[in-house]
């Protein structure tokens, strides 16, 4: 029998023990250690009896792990991935990558340098959900892809902002919830070419933004919207509508509208709606549902970045790769503040 792939995990938070979860339940998997500076990560550490180090490099070098799984905060992602890629350990950083551009860049630099394997936690690209639609639109099913219609609706409770960085600039539903659906909307359609956007603090009055109206250019010509809000009672977004994490009461509804000259697609209900013959408004549409196999999408990023380490796949989510959706998150950001078009190819520039 070949030896069990020994994992370590930088960061013991709710994501970091997730991974700790399914790291000591995967087959041919071992959890190596943890790296957190907490108390209550150094009581999570005895229980899964293993060792735990307050500082990633300390581990890095005593343990020698096969792979790191970096679910520290946003602010640490790059050093850790930075120590990874000298010491020739493969990381699977949780999103964002880092926490800019400019940031990304410089670890993309690393990995050509060093060819040491990285794979981003856009979890979501696993989901099949998300692998269906993508293989809908690529199929031709839709025609030609004309429009994109996004929703992220939900209210997060009060006590959700006691924490403080959750009332300040960065810390809202643009680059800590959005930064998924842009993503999903990136790797089903393609490229988006150009941004424009309107945020507004109106409710709550933080620093941050609790609303957000998005205009979308996509590289293959298709128009997309995005609707924005944290602070309303709804059922339209990827969360609540998934199914893909049990503490969210799953609701049977759309966030996603796929529309095309031949068809459209509701996502997650996964309907696909058509003419059977002689298209046009007078004649009843045909719904079908779009078939997917169901898993768990953080086992399947498991198994993949397994892989990776292995050598057997290259990474789904590529540094390089989650350095464009964040790019688009910034574009984004920035085109709220300027009411200014803005290409996300000027904001990768910008950060050169």
């Amino acid at each position: 029998m070949s030896a069990a792939i020994r994992i370590a995990v930088a960061g013991a938070g709710l994501i970091g023990r997730r991974h700790i979860e399914l790291i000591a339940a995967f087959e041919g998997c071992e959890l190596a250690g943890i790296a957190d500076p907490s108390p209550a990560a150094k009581d999570h550490a005895l229980a899964q009896n293993v060792p735990c180090y307050s500082d990633h490099r300390a581990l890095l070098a005593r343990e020698k792990p096969d792979g790191l799984v970096i679910a520290s905060p946003n602010t640490l992602h790059l050093p850790m991935a930075l120590d990874c890629a000298a010491a020739g350990v493969p990381a699977l950083i949780e999103k964002p990558v880092t926490e800019t551009v400019a940031t990304a860049q410089r670890l993309c630099a690393a990995v050509r340098r060093t060819g040491v394997p990285m794979l981003v936690g856009h979890h979501r690209r696993h989901n099949p959900i998300i692998k269906s639609a993508r293989e809908t639109v690529a199929s031709g099913k839709l025609g030609q892809l004309t429009a994109v219609a996004g929703l992220w609706l939900l209210k997060k409770p009060d006590d959700y902002f006691e924490v403080a960085w959750r009332r300040e600039a960065g810390g809202g539903p643009l680059l800590i919830n959005l930064i998924h659906d842009i993503d999903n909307l990136r790797f089903i359609c393609g490229e988006i070419v150009e941004v424009q956007a309107l945020t507004s603090n109106k409710v709550r009055g933080f620093a941050v933004e609790d609303t957000a109206a998005l205009l979308l250019r996509f590289a293959n010509g298709a128009l997309g919207t995005v609707t924005v809000s944290d602070a309303t009672p709804a059922p339209w977004s990827w969360e609540l509508t998934s199914g893909e994490n049990a503490v969210y009461p799953r609701q049977d509804q759309p966030c996603y509208v796929f529309a095309g000259t031949s068809g459209s697609l509701s996502v997650p209900t996964m309907e696909l709606w058509s003419y059977r013959q002689d298209p046009g408004w007078h004649a009843p549409l045909v719904r079908e549902p779009a078939a997917f196999s169901a898993y768990d999408p953080l086992v399947e990023q498991l198994r993949h970045f397994l892989a990776v380490i292995a050598g057997r796949e290259q990474p789904l989510i590529s540094v390089e790769d989650a350095m464009g959706t964040l790019a688009v998150v910034e574009a984004v950001s920035e085109a709220a503040r300027t009411g200014q078009k803005i290409s996300p190819g000027q904001i990768m520039e910008q950060a050169a």
